[in-house]
């Protein structure tokens, strides 16, 4: 049995990262979505909306195949410490981030939050490129 942390936010990265990740489970895998919110003013109803999306289509794609838990996060933490908070809780064996694809010269930077993790995660992980759309 595998544990499994997917950080999302959006439906097309959870695609991507279902995409990668669904040839490689078993029946008694635990996948945990989740998607992190800063809350307060800086979190609106579209951007909640667009999180539960991003956890559904997980759901959706997933759950035929190992156990599927979803976990939107506003607990006013930055949401590359919430995923990697979120990771220990779990006691994750995998934790599986999706980045967008970038010219030569940008590939040098993830995006903030895939950086943040990427950089302070203390279990393995899994970047999956994905197309921009």
């Amino acid at each position: 049995m595998s544990t499994f942390v997917l950080a999302t936010n959006s439906v097309h990265t959870s695609a991507t990262l279902c995409d990668y990740l669904e040839s490689r489970l078993a029946s008694d895998d635990v996948v945990y979505a989740v998607n992190s919110q800063r809350g307060g003013d800086e979190t609106g109803a579209d951007d909640v909306r667009d999180g539960e999306d991003a956890l559904n289509a997980v759901r959706a794609r997933l759950g035929g195949v190992a156990t599927v838990e979803t976990e939107q996060l506003v607990r006013g933490n930055d949401p590359a410490e919430d995923v990697l908070q979120y990771v220990e809780e779990v006691d994750a064996d995998e934790l599986v981030v999706g980045v967008r694809k970038r010219n030569p010269t940008a590939k040098v930077v993830f995006g903030s939050v895939a950086q943040d993790i990427l950089l302070n995660a203390n279990v393995p992980m899994r970047v999956v490129p994905r197309e921009e759309v």
